[in-house]
């Protein structure tokens, strides 16, 4: 049953095709973010790794805009990020995780952030991560977007988020059961 779940995630050629076309595309117009990279390398891993091709489809869908954007030269791994200007447009509207969804007496949002990072099979952006991101491009000048919060900071409560304001780069925190319109999420794919 498990494998056939799998398999129904799972894209089709032409979707694959089109996915990889898509990221081709976008790859070679933002050259400023991979200037060592070679896209043949980066579509052979692709092509290997169905499961990575549904989790970069996901974050396509969902209006991520995913690129490539380091190389873990250690593993070998090519990591794609979020690199749309303003948190996902389809990704918004959402509480941190589980447990600070199930904490709003009313008004819950539809989802969590945790709870759709791992539907997705993807990473939330450390604090890190957003600081490296936001060195290669602007993001979230209008918006925010939650970021991975330590255990113990969320065992207070709390949740990170971040943003970019007045030409700088903001790291804060809300309550993990909050939740607006302009807040989304940002996610990794190592390849």
């Amino acid at each position: 049953m498990k494998e056939n779940k799998e398999e129904a995630k799972q894209l089709s050629g032409e979707q694959s095709k089109h996915l990889l076309n898509i990221l081709k595309e976008r790859f070679e117009q933002n050259m400023q973010r991979h200037k060592a990279m070679q896209w043949p390398k980066i579509q052979h891993k692709l092509e290997a790794s169905p499961d990575k091709m549904r989790s970069l489809h996901e974050m396509e869908c969902t209006g991520g805009e995913p690129d490539v954007v380091l190389h873990d030269h250690v593993t070998d791994h090519y990591i794609f990020m979020d690199c749309c200007v303003e948190s996902p447009s389809a990704r918004r509207s959402l509480c941190y995780d589980r447990e600070a969804l199930d904490s709003r007496k009313s008004n819950k949002p539809q989802n969590s952030v945790m709870d759709i990072v791992s539907d997705m099979g993807v990473e939330l952006l450390t604090e890190h991560d957003y600081y490296e991101l936001q060195a290669i491009d602007a993001i979230d000048m209008k918006t925010s977007s939650w970021l991975f919060t330590p255990d113990n900071i969320r065992k207070k409560g709390g949740a990170l988020f971040g943003d970019k304001r007045f030409g700088r780069v903001f790291v804060y925190h809300n309550g993990a059961e909050s939740y607006y319109a302009a807040r989304g999420f940002r996610v990794l794919l190592r390849v």
